[in-house]
């Protein structure tokens, strides 16, 4: 057995998709067309309280229950109710949400990769979304396996996907590090026995935090 294999608490890693592997895609993005001072009544109409797993428009088509469309035209009447404008739709006919790769969680993918860890990915997300997110990573090579919401008619926080993406990966919960930009998704990883990490806009302290926990910290991430 190796120094490092010997001090590792982890044997497998978890990983959101938006505001984690994705440098954006966190819920401040989805107010971003909209002025400041709405920014947080915006969210709140749009994705509901997101600690919990309820009747939302955005969670049930994050269960795939229903179409980005009717999401779409649901928060149209929301936020006519509220008095809150719907500005422009962005000019040029891109997607809705253009992921970018965190460069510094892709790097942290590979050497663990590298060392053999179990690699997951676990996130909430929608069917509209996939085609555009699968291209931002070779996910079928570096990742064991990919739990989408909208595939398993469950989302974060409900128990139930975290134990169902730990038992795809073959791991156990206390051996496993799940990195999220949502702290109530963390929250709730916690509660099922799994190590959280919540990941800030500058994903440094996470990335050095999962690096100690697999025994491939130097001496920065020691300090």
């Amino acid at each position: 057995m190796s120094a490092h294999t010997a001090s590792r608490l982890i044997d497998a890693v978890i990983f959101d998709l938006g505001g984690v592997l994705a440098a954006n895609g966190r819920h401040s993005d989805f107010a971003a067309r909209f002025p400041a001072d709405q920014a947080e009544r915006v969210r709140s109409i749009m994705l509901g309280d997101y600690g919990t797993d309820g009747d939302h428009p955005w969670h049930r088509v994050e269960r795939g229950e229903i179409t980005l469309q009717e999401v779409r035209r649901l928060n149209r009447e929301a936020l006519h109710a509220a008095g809150i404008e719907l500005p422009p739709a962005p000019t040029g006919g891109g997607p809705m949400m253009e992921f970018v790769v965190s460069e510094p969680m892709a790097e942290l993918v590979r050497e663990l990769r590298s060392h053999d860890f179990r690699l997951g990915v676990l996130t909430n997300n929608i069917a509209e979304f996939k085609a555009q997110w699968r291209t931002m990573l070779p996910f079928d090579e570096l990742f064991d396996d990919v739990v989408d919401s909208h595939e398993v008619a469950m989302r974060k926080p409900n128990p139930a996907i975290y134990q169902l993406a730990l038992a795809r990966l073959g791991v156990a919960p206390e051996r496993t590090a799940f990195l999220d930009d949502v702290a109530s998704n963390v929250a709730a990883a916690d509660a099922v026995g799994m190590r959280g990490v919540l990941v800030d806009v500058d994903p440094t302290e996470a990335v050095a935090t999962v690096r100690r926990w697999a025994g491939l910290a130097d001496a920065a991430d020691l300090a």
